[in-house]
Parts: structure tokens; sequence; C-alpha cells
């Protein structure tokens, strides 16, 4: 039987370099410990990068929209010809995750998989068109099989272009009114939760809306009960850019990139990238906690520390890029810091 590609072998983090970074780490000024989980960070990133004193001066961002069946279930609280209009609100510079990009110095990729709202062409946006969202899943499968597999290969795609432009972090985003509902019922599906454990506010749903969300996600989960894999309920249940950003965190893994994965959504991703290919797990890293409550449990199934906690829900690859800066700072402390022989300072007595 042949291999499809998000089976392919993953690389493998670089132990010697990780190893030298810890030991850099213990001869730094500084009492062992003190910078608490900031100190676990960079022999991390030294592993993955196979150097001791790693750098992220080259960041990715790739924001993947498409549009969701299940918002005709009245899931959301905006209009779902919102995933259209903000394609050029990301490639004007208007959207969060645009001005974000441009103080990292990063790079933003925009990708429109498929909008129910017909679009005209944008020149800095790629219009792969899958089709026009994916189909209500409390009536039908969200998507067949091959579109699951190309909104993957998308993903894959990205991630290839990032490593020709010598990237060293790729940051996955996503928009689409109704992802949330959509990320909620796969991740009930994967982890057998009730909708009501999982289900959150979204875009601002009030107690009412949230309960009948719940009550959507219970009808989708009935109409497709069964012993599906995990690709047969990210055809059943997920979304375009869920699928895309699922290849994006094997492929990163397949190429030898870190990736850091933003909230509830992309991490709900990361675990269907881990169920499909369990070796991609180590070359995650988690951004934030988001205020989704869903968004706990998907972190303890991955067991996943954040570094971040500030109860943000925009998605976008927001809360990644806003941790990146963390990232660079700790990369800066562990190559700037004098060692104690280097500052004649006495180290600690044993």
């Amino acid at each position: 039987m042949s291999r499809h590609w998000w089976q392919e072998a993953c690389r493998v983090p670089d132990d010697s370099a990780r190893g030298a970074a810890f030991q850099r780490d213990a001869q730094l000024t500084k009492p062992p410990g003190a910078l608490g989980r900031v100190e676990s960070l960079v022999p991390q990133l030294a592993a993955l990068q196979g150097c001791q004193r790693p750098t992220l001066e080259h960041i990715w961002i790739a924001v993947f929209a498409g549009d969701h069946g299940v918002a005709e279930e009245g899931v959301s609280a905006f209009p779902q010809a919102v995933t259209g209009q903000m394609l050029g609100n990301f490639v004007n510079g208007g959207a969060a995750i645009s001005v974000l990009a441009g103080q990292l110095g990063a790079r933003l990729e925009v990708i429109d998989l498929g909008t129910a709202t017909r679009l005209q062409p944008l020149p800095a946006v790629r219009h792969l068109a899958l089709g026009p969202g994916t189909r209500n899943f409390t009536q039908a499968a969200a998507m067949s099989g091959e579109t699951c597999q190309h909104a993957m290969a998308a993903g894959r795609d990205s991630v290839l272009r990032a490593r020709q432009q010598q990237t060293d972090l790729f940051i996955g985003g996503e928009m689409g009114i109704g992802n949330t509902t959509t990320a909620a019922a796969l991740a009930c599906a994967l982890l057998g939760c009730k909708p009501q454990s999982l289900a959150g506010p979204g875009t601002g749903l009030d107690a009412a809306g949230v309960a009948h969300k719940c009550a959507v996600i219970e009808r989708a989960l009935a109409f497709h009960a069964g012993a599906h894999d995990t690709l047969g309920w990210m055809q059943r249940l997920g979304g375009f850019e869920l699928a895309a950003l699922t290849g994006t965190y094997i492929a990163c893994a397949q190429q030898g990139i870190v990736a850091l994965v933003d909230g509830f959504i992309c991490s709900v991703a990361a675990l269907c990238a881990m169920r499909l290919n369990p070796a991609c797990r180590e070359w995650l890293l988690f951004a934030h906690r988001s205020a989704e409550p869903g968004h706990a449990a998907v972190l303890a199934e991955l067991d996943a520390q954040p570094l971040l906690d500030l109860g943000l829900r925009l998605g976008e690859g927001s809360g990644a890029a806003l941790a990146v800066p963390l990232l660079r700072l700790a990369c800066a402390l562990h190559d700037g810091m004098a060692t104690f022989a280097e500052a004649a300072v006495a180290a600690k007595q044993r």
C-alpha cells in the first residue's frame, strides 16, 4: 500500500544541539532556573534548528481563509460575507495580523481556499477555489476526501515556499465565519467530549447562542456517528482552513521548520496533525491559551504548555505573532549573556 505524503517521516531533532544549549545556559550569569520557563525554550529551539544558538529572524505567516456551510445554522454573530471581505483587509494592511506581521518583519501570505461569496481576484491573495466553502455538516459531509487532501496540500505548499525563503519559524492563521463551531465539532469527535464542554462564544455569542451552537454540533455528531479515523472526521466535520493548517504542521516537521501554533482552531488542526503523524508533535510550540473553553482540553491532549495566557480569541495567527518577541528575547538572552568565566563572576558553590 502506498503512503500518503503526510505519513512520510519527520525530521529528527538534534539532541547534541539541545545538550550544548543546556550546557551554555548552565554557565550564564544567573542562578539556575531564574528565568523560569524561558530557559527551556532555547534548548528546544536549538534541537529543532540544529544549532546551539538558535535565531528567529525570518518569520513566515500564512493565513488560510475558507467558509463553512454550518454557518447557515446561525452559529456566528457575524455574517458569512465577512470571510471574503477580510481577505482584502489582510492584504491592505488593516487586519491585526497584518499589523503584527509588519512589526515583526514577517512575510505574510494570504490563501483563499474557498469562500461562499463570489470575489474579484485580489493580486496579493492566492485564490485556490476549492469550492464555495464547505457543506453544512449537519446534513452532509463537509467536503469530499479529495477536497480535504487538496486543502492539506495547500498547507504543505505554503511550508515549501517558506522553506525556499530560509524561514526560521512558521505561523499558521485562519479566517472563516463559523470555524469555531467546526473546530469544536471536530474536537468533540476526536476527544469523545460533549459539545457543552468545548463550544464557546466564538465571535461573541451570548449564552443562548452558545447553547444553540452546542445543539447544532450534537446534531452533526449524531448524523456522522461511526468509527471514523482522523481523516474521516476531518472530511465530515472539518473546514478548508483547518485541513490546510493540519497540512502545514506535518509539512513543517518534515521540512525541519519550527511551527508556532496559534489558538483553539489551530490547536485542533495540530491535534489532527499529531493523530495523522505523531512525530510532528516535537516541532510544535504553542503560543497562547485561548479564551475559548475548548482549548484547554485540546492543549491537555497535546501535552502543550502555551507561552501566553492573555484571554485572546481573535484568530488570524495573532496570538502566535504576539508570542514571537518572547521567543526572540529568549534567544537573545541565551546568545548575549556572559558566562560566569567571561564576566569574572563567581559561580554558584557546589
